[in-house]
């Protein structure tokens, strides 16, 4: 499986976001999705966590944390730090809220849910990190 974005696509889309849910925070510093969420946010972007387990908490950058992905509200991208199978129905209610990028993390992907999000006019990352494209690319 593959999402077929060029690094021009991965540079456009990581230049014109400005706020980011991350579905599957965790407070923990030694998780991925902690250790992504910080960067990002570190690099200029609101960055909103989504846990249900730690749902009303602050993140150490100072952005409440959200039980689920409609309590966010709009957002540019939403960044899945879920399995696989869980990473359609995310990607579902993302698009249903108005997200115009879905980003399915290192080990993620579902292409009948990038499908389904493309249709909608959504743009889709699959088994790819932000934190990685960033430097990678320069930005």
């Amino acid at each position: 499986m593959t999402d077929h974005l060029t690094d021009t696509d991965i540079a456009r889309i990581l230049t014109s976001v400005k706020t980011i849910a991350v579905v599957g925070w965790s407070p923990r510093p030694d998780r991925p999705s902690h250790g992504v969420a910080r960067f990002l946010a570190a690099r200029g972007y609101r960055v909103i966590p989504v846990n249900p387990g730690q749902a009303g908490s602050l993140s150490p950058w100072g952005e409440p944390v959200r039980a689920t992905l409609a309590e966010v509200g709009p957002v540019d991208m939403v960044d899945v730090f879920r399995r696989s199978a869980e990473a359609g129905a995310v990607a579902d209610e993302a698009v249903a809220l108005g997200a115009r990028v879905i980003w399915m993390q290192l080990g993620v992907e579902d292409e009948a849910a990038a499908a389904r999000a493309r249709a909608a006019g959504a743009e889709v990352a699959m088994n790819r990190c932000p934190a990685i494209e960033i430097p990678r690319l320069g930005l």
